[in-house]
C-alpha cells in the first residue's frame, strides 16, 4: 500500500477511497486507464492553466480522453485569456512532477480548481494521488468537498 500525504489526508478525514498503484513512469490518463482496466473517461487528469493577469494558476481536472477548452475556462473565471504552461513550468508552479499533479495534493495552496462536469455522472472517478505511480478511486463529491472545486463545462466539444 502506497502511503503519502494524499492517502494520509483521506484517512484522517475518513474518506472512502481505493489506492490504485501504477507503474512509476509517467503515464497519461488514457494509459493509466488501460493499466487499471477502466474507461479512459473515468480517469481524470489535472491540467495546470495560468491566467493572463495576476493570480495563482488554476487546476483543471478533466476526463482523460478529453482536451481542455481554454476559452471555456477563461469565460468561466472571467479572464480574457488563460494559457497552458510548459510541463516544466507546471511542475515548478505546483511542486509536483507531471503525471503526479493532483488537486488532492494541493489543497490549501491557493489554487482555484475546476472539475469538468462529466465527473458528476460517475459514482467514483480515478484521479492522481499526488505522485507518479498512484491513482485514487474516489467519489467526485468527496473531491469537490475536499478541494473546494467548482464543476464547469471546460472540455472541447
Amino acid at each position: 500500500m502506497i502511503r503519502n500525504n494524499v492517502t494520509r489526508l483521506l484517512d484522517a478525514r475518513r474518506i472512502k477511497y481505493e489506492a490504485m498503484p501504477l507503474p512509476e513512469e509517467k503515464l497519461g490518463a488514457v494509459e493509466a486507464a488501460a493499466v487499471m482496466g477502466v474507461p479512459a473517461g473515468q480517469v481524470f487528469k489535472t491540467i495546470v492553466v495560468t491566467r493572463s493577469g495576476r493570480g495563482k494558476p488554476l487546476l483543471i481536472v478533466i476526463p482523460g480522453d478529453q482536451e481542455v477548452n481554454l476559452k471555456k475556462v477563461a469565460a468561466f473565471i472571467n479572464e480574457k485569456k488563460v494559457y497552458l504552461p510548459t510541463e516544466r513550468e507546471a511542475e515548478r508552479l505546483t511542486g509536483l512532477k507531471a503525471g503526479g499533479i493532483s488537486p488532492l495534493a494541493l489543497i490549501n495552496r491557493g489554487f482555484e480548481i475546476l472539475i469538468d462536469q462529466a465527473a458528476s455522472s460517475y459514482d467514483y472517478i480515478y484521479i492522481s494521488g499526488g505522485q507518479r505511480g498512484l491513482n485514487i478511486r474516489i467519489s467526485p463529491g468527496d473531491v469537490l468537498e475536499l478541494t473546494g472545486a467548482k464543476l464547469a463545462a471546460v472540455t472541447v466539444g
